[in-house]
């Protein structure tokens, strides 16, 4: 595809930013307030927080952030370090991820090299474009973390005719630290530059004990970035900014004599988180929370790979914090280390982890990249390690024990897989700056392929992978605490129906109200809020053939929502097409369920009864 001059269009976009908001000449005013997205109710829009380990909205309620990063785009020159080639692709992306994928966040990834290509100069073009971009999923009513994004430290690290790059670092950061000349030796993942490539590893511990002020100047541009941010989005659009992740993928490069990767986390990544939430203080983001997170490899799943960490002498991390980490099964994208595919309850124990650590640390947790290849040899474990990824967000207990033991399932986590870029399969990267190495296919980034969007030959955006898997139900926002969920997807591995979760026999009429239909079922303690429990209701769940058995009342094809409706339908925020199941109490500390299905036709009275009182009895059993 062709691109622009990435140059000239930025300093348009500068231009008009300038002439719009005047931040030049009045410095610190922020624009206009702007009207809220389309489909708005009147809890809708509130800023979050963090409060007893859970994110937490303006009308009390326990929030789910589920999405995507957008994007890796962000990694490659082609667009100047964005993750979008216009503003217009980027409303194009958001309008897709919130109706096709169901997402209701981002993680949105930025440029230290971009933000900073001369030491001590913020470019304010690229500031500029990344904040319309950034604005357009505001719009649709997605909520961003922004994250300054680096693997393997740079691509300025990399020779012209190398096999691997990098991202992060600009050239003059480079350049300051005259690093020896790359090479991996035998690697058969880009992954292994991490631990292997001496100019790596060099680059990554000079970074972290601040050699040339390498740290100081990305602290310096981070702030920059977070003010200009605070200053050119509204009150109503900053509200929808979640909070900013520091650096991702945080490594140590190399180990002093002595040093462990838990000491390390102690001395040297720590202090630079609590460096950077003070820059976040001072750029306006006193109210928002650094997602931070620990050394990679902490909860790597494979023996030789795992080191110590999570923070674990970081004390209470608290309202200020959160805790972000990634997961990939490293053994099922090996090809060599898990044979075979993944199975129900597959990651149950990796994710349980996820949320002791955050718990121990008194934060909300968030897993802010999890994925699986999408081609290559290993592809064809992606539809059950991703159903088996969603599984573990959404509980810590397998489907095959879900329903004897719902208590145990632990709060549902927050998550933004990797990753949903438009250009897959359409790029036009010249590979360090190489213009004999065009990279076209996947990601063109170090070969991965792991994008769950790309646009047709219409310019359509188009799903890459089940929409039942993608475009889930889940508690959006809770009047109270989730005590227990589940979602069954149904999703498809080839021609098989991947049912792990299934209705025991137990509960026949639930069972049968089911059929071989999509469910989810939520268990929840209520809140002393007004405001409702909200769902996610993917596309498959259409309101006329979506069929609700709650404490609070049954209703097939449920009404429209208003305040005195128990059981309604409303769109989400955006004006995108997608829709949420609003839930109302009328009560405080009072246990309720929730049964959502698209599996049932025309459901008779007697049959929406029976199911609920089984439902009931079962409820009053389990909790």
């Amino acid at each position: 595809m062709g691109m622009p001059n990435m140059r000239a269009r930025l300093i348009v976009v500068f231009v008009v930013t300038v002439v719009l908001s005047g931040f030049l000449t009045v410095a610190g005013t922020s624009p206009a307030t702007a009207a809220t997205p389309s489909d708005s109710l009147w809890f809708d829009g509130t800023p979050l927080t963090v409060h007893d380990g859970r994110f937490v909205d303006g009308q009390g309620r326990e929030v789910v952030l589920r999405g995507y990063n957008v994007s890796g785009e962000t990694k490659l020159a082609e667009n100047g370090g964005l993750p979008f080639a216009s503003v217009a692709d980027a409303r194009r992306s958001a309008a897709a991820l919130r109706a096709l994928g169901g997402g209701n966040a981002v993680r949105f990834l930025l440029s230290w090299a971009e933000a900073e290509p001369v030491r001590g100069q913020v470019d304010t073009a690229y500031l500029a474009a990344a904040t319309e971009q950034l604005r357009a999923f505001l719009d649709a009513g997605i909520r961003v973390y922004p994250d300054f994004h680096q693997d393997l430290y740079s691509r300025h690290l990399f020779r012209t005719g190398s096999w691997y790059t990098g991202d992060g670092a600009p050239k003059w950061a480079v350049h300051t630290g005259s690093y020896p000349k790359e090479s991996c030796g035998i690697c058969f993942f880009w992954g292994q530059n991490i631990t292997q490539n001496a100019a790596v590893t060099k680059a990554q511990y000079d970074f972290w004990h601040n050699t040339h002020g390498l740290q100081d100047a990305f602290l310096a541009t981070a702030q920059s970035t977070m003010a200009y941010l605070t200053q050119h989005l509204t009150d109503g659009e900053f509200a929808g900014v979640v909070g900013f992740d520091p650096y991702n993928e945080p490594y140590a490069g190399t180990y002093e004599s002595g040093q462990t990767s838990r000491t390390w986390e102690r001395d040297l990544l720590w202090p630079f988180y609590q460096r950077f939430r003070a820059r976040m203080d001072a750029a306006g983001w006193q109210a928002k929370p650094a997602l931070v997170e620990p050394n990679l490899f902490w909860n790597a799943n494979i023996a030789s790979q795992k080191q110590e960490g999570g923070l674990l002498d970081a004390g209470t991390l608290g309202s200020r914090y959160v805790f972000n980490t990634h997961f990939y099964d490293q053994k099922a994208i090996s090809g060599i280390l898990m044979w075979g595919k993944a199975n129900d309850g597959q990651y149950a124990t990796d994710f349980a982890a996820i949320r002791d650590r955050a718990a121990a640390a008194g934060t909300a947790a968030v897993v802010s990249e999890y994925g699986h290849p999408l081609s290559g040899t290993v592809s064809g474990k992606a539809p059950t390690v991703l159903k088996a990824m969603y599984q573990a967000l959404d509980s810590r207990i397998p489907g095959a024990s879900w329903w004897s033991n719902p208590a145990a399932s632990g709060p549902v986590l927050s998550g933004s897989q990797w990753q949903w870029d438009l250009y897959n399969g359409r790029h036009h990267e010249l590979m360090n700056d190489n213009p004999d190495k065009v990279l076209t296919s996947g990601d063109a980034w170090n070969d991965e392929d792991l994008s769950a969007v790309r646009l047709d030959d219409s310019g359509t955006a188009t799903l890459r992978q089940d929409a039942r898997l993608l475009d889930r139900i889940y508690p959006a926002a809770t009047s109270g605490a989730t005590a227990a969920f589940t979602y069954e997807d149904r999703s498809r591995d080839g021609s098989t129906t991947l049912t792990w979760n299934p209705v025991p026999s137990t509960l026949p009429n639930v069972s049968r109200l089911v059929g071989s239909g999509q469910y989810g079922l939520m268990v929840w303690r209520s809140g002393s809020g007004t405001a409702p429990t909200e769902l996610h209701l993917p596309a498959s769940f259409p309101t006329v053939a979506t069929t609700v058995v709650s404490d609070l009342g049954t209703a097939y094809a449920p009404p429209p929502y208003t305040a005195s409706t128990p059981v309604g339908v409303a769109p989400e925020p955006g004006g995108t097409g997608s829709r949420r199941l609003l839930l109302t109490d009328a009560d405080s500390g009072t246990l309720h369920y929730a049964l959502v299905t698209n599996g049932a036709t025309a459901p008779s009275a007697d049959l929406l009864g029976a199911a609920r009182s089984e439902l009931t009895a079962w409820a009053a059993a389990r909790f």
